[in-house]
C-alpha cells in the first residue's frame, strides 16, 4: 500500500497529470457530481482555513471589516455597468424559476412553469453590483468614508475546461470592496492591498511573486487599473495569484453612490475591489511539490510535525510517555503535531502517507533510539534524515520549521529568477516561450500587438512589472518605439 501511495506520474513525464494525480492522492479534493465543480476534502480545506486565518488578520489590520452579501443578484444590476456585464455575461449561471413540482408519472420532479421569476437572478460571478447597490444606502457624507468591507464566500463562473483549484465553475474566495472620498485614496488602497497579497504569498506561502499592473486588455471588467501578483510554476507557466482593482467612479455612477463632502457638495465616491481564491492552493502545489508528493510551507501546513513510534508493548508506552511533554510544549507554541501510534498501519505506509501529504517534519523513535536518547528527524523539503539527541528537541523543531519555510522560498525564488529572460527578437521569443519562463519584452502598447503575441504563441502579457527598470526600446513584433517593458508568459 505504501508503494501505491507514491505511484504518482512524474513531473517530467506529464506535469499536468502529475498535478491532477497529486490533488487526488494527497486527499485535497475530488471531482463532484456537478460538472466543473469539486469537493474540497478535509485536508485541502484545512490548508484553505489556515490561509483564511492569516489573510483575514492582515485585512483587518488595514481597517477592513467582514460582511456578507447575497448569493443571487438581480439580472438588471449587471446591466448597469457596461464593461462589467460584457466581461462576465458568458460565465453567468441564471436562476429562472423558484419551485419544482412532481412530474406526471410521480417518480421525479420538473420545473414548475407557473413559478417563473419576474426577473431572473444571477448566481454571483463577483459581487460589485449587489454591493454597490447596498452601499448607496450606507454612504451619505464624508463621515461615512472610507467604507471597507470584505466577504468570504463562493462564486460561480461557468467554465468549459476545469482543473481542481486552478479553474472550477464554483470556487471559494474573498472579495474586498472599498469606497473612498478621493481618487488618490482609492488608488493607494488598491496598491496597498496588492502589497498585502504579495507579503502573504512570499512570507506564508513561500511563493515569490512579481507585482505589476495589467494591460488594458487584461484588466478586470469595469476597472480603470488592475494590479496583479504573478507566480511562476515549476513548468515555467505563470499563475495569476491575486488581483486588486482600482474601479474609479464607474460603479458609483452606475448605482448612484454619492456623498456630501466637507464643503457640503455632492460627489461620487471612488472604489476598489480585490480578491484571492482557492487557486492559491493550486499555486502551493505547483510551486513546491515533487515526485514524492506535496511539499507544504510549515506556516500553512495543517499538520507541521508527525511523531511515529516504532516499538512493541512496553516500549510503545515508554516512547509515548517520553514524548508527551514535547508534544505539549510544541502545541503551546502553536505548532500542530500528531502522535501516530495507530497499530493498523505499518510504519512504511505511514512514512509514505505523510510524505505524500507534505508534512514538513517527521520524527521517528524506535527501541534503540529510546535506549540512546535519540530520535530520527526527516525534513520533507529535502528528504534529509538525521539522528539527533532527544534533549532540546522542541527548540530543534522550531528552528527546523523556520529553516524549511525559508529554504522552500529560496528554492522557488532561485528557480523563478533563473527562468526570467530579456528578449528583443520575436523569432527567438517564439521558440523559447514554448519551454516556459517569464520574458521581459518591450511593447508598443497596442492591443493589436498583444493579440498577435497571444495568437502566435499562446502567451499573454501578464503585467507591466514594478520590479524592473523601464528602459527605452523597440517592440520586438512591430519594430515601433516601445511604450513600456512587459512581462510575457504562458499561463494557467
Amino acid at each position: 500500500m505504501a508503494k501505491e501511495l507514491k505511484e504518482l506520474t512524474k513531473r517530467a513525464d506529464n506535469y499536468s497529470q502529475w498535478y491532477n494525480d497529486l490533488v487526488v492522492k494527497a486527499d485535497l479534493a475530488e471531482q463532484s457530481a456537478v460538472r466543473g465543480c469539486m469537493v474540497i476534502k478535509p485536508y485541502g480545506y484545512a490548508i484553505w482555513e489556515k490561509m483564511q486565518q492569516q489573510l483575514d488578520k492582515m485585512f483587518k489590520e488595514t481597517g477592513a471589516v467582514n460582511a456578507y452579501f447575497p448569493l443571487l443578484i438581480p439580472k438588471s444590476f449587471l446591466s448597469r455597468e457596461a464593461e462589467h456585464v460584457e466581461g462576465f455575461a458568458k460565465e453567468c449561471a441564471v436562476v429562472t424559476h423558484y419551485r419544482l413540482k412532481t412530474n406526471d408519472s410521480g417518480d421525479g420532479v420538473v420545473v414548475d412553469p407557473a413559478a417563473k421569476l419576474e426577473e431572473e437572478l444571477i448566481v454571483r460571478p463577483t459581487s460589485e453590483t449587489i454591493i454597490w447597490n447596498t452601499y448607496k444606502n450606507w454612504i451619505h457624507s464624508w463621515r461615512d468614508l472610507p467604507l471597507m468591507c470584505n466577504q468570504w464566500c463562493n462564486v460561480m463562473r461557468w467554465e468549459m475546461r476545469t482543473r481542481p483549484f486552478l479553474r472550477t465553475s464554483e470556487f471559494l474566495w474573498q472579495e474586498g470592496h472599498t469606497a473612498h472620498a478621493t481618487r488618490e485614496e482609492a488608488e493607494a488602497e488598491a496598491q496597498k492591498m496588492l502589497k498585502v497579497y504579495a507579503k502573504f504569498a512570499e512570507e506564508w506561502m513561500a511563493v515569490p511573486v512579481m507585482q505589476g499592473v495589467k494591460s488594458e486588455t487584461e484588466r478586470f471588467a469595469g476597472a480603470l487599473d488592475t494590479y496583479t501578483i504573478e507566480a511562476m510554476m515549476q513548468d515555467g507557466k505563470a499563475l495569476q495569484s491575486g488581483t486588486s482593482h482600482f474601479l474609479g467612479q464607474n460603479f458609483a455612477k452606475a448605482f448612484d453612490v454619492k456623498y456630501l463632502n466637507k464643503d457640503n457638495k455632492e460627489e461620487y465616491v471612488w472604489a476598489t475591489s480585490w480578491g484571492v481564491s482557492t487557486r492559491l492552493i493550486g499555486a502551493l502545489i505547483m510551486t513546491h511539490s515533487d515526485d514524492n508528493g506535496l511539499v507544504l510551507p510549515p506556516r500553512l501546513a495543517p499538520l507541521q510535525v508527525v511523531v511515529i513510534p516504532i516499538g512493541k508493548g512496553e516500549q510503545q508506552n515508554q516512547i509515548a510517555e517520553k514524548f508527551q511533554p514535547v508534544i505539549d510544549a510544541l502545541r503551546v507554541k502553536g505548532i500542530s503535531v500528531k502522535y501516530d501510534d495507530a497499530d493498523n498501519k505499518r510504519p512504511g505506509f505511514k512514512f509514505a502517507d505523510y510524505e505524500l501529504k507534505g508534512v514538513p517534519v517527521r520524527i521517528v523513535m524506535g527501541g534503540r533510539d529510546l535506549e540512546n536518547g535519540t530520535v530520527e528527524i526527516m525534513r520533507r523539503d529535502t528528504l534529509e534524515k538525521e539522528t539527533v539527541s532527544f534533549e532540546g528537541l522542541v527548540e530543534r523543531i522550531e528552528t527546523l520549521l523556520e529553516d524549511i519555510q525559508q529554504n522552500i522560498f529560496k528554492k522557488a525564488l532561485d528557480f523563478r529568477n533563473a527562468h526570467i529572460y530579456e528578449c528583443e527578437n520575436y523569432d527567438e521569443f517564439k521558440e523559447k516561450v514554448k519551454d516556459g519562463g517569464f520574458f521581459l519584452c518591450h511593447w508598443d502598447g497596442t492591443a493589436e500587438t498583444e493579440a498577435k503575441i497571444k495568437e502566435d504563441t499562446q502567451a499573454t502579457i501578464r503585467c507591466v512589472p514594478f520590479d524592473f527598470e523601464q528602459t527605452p526600446g523597440v517592440d520586438m513584433v512591430t519594430g515601433k518605439p516601445a511604450k513600456c517593458r512587459v512581462l510575457i508568459a504562458r499561463s494557467y
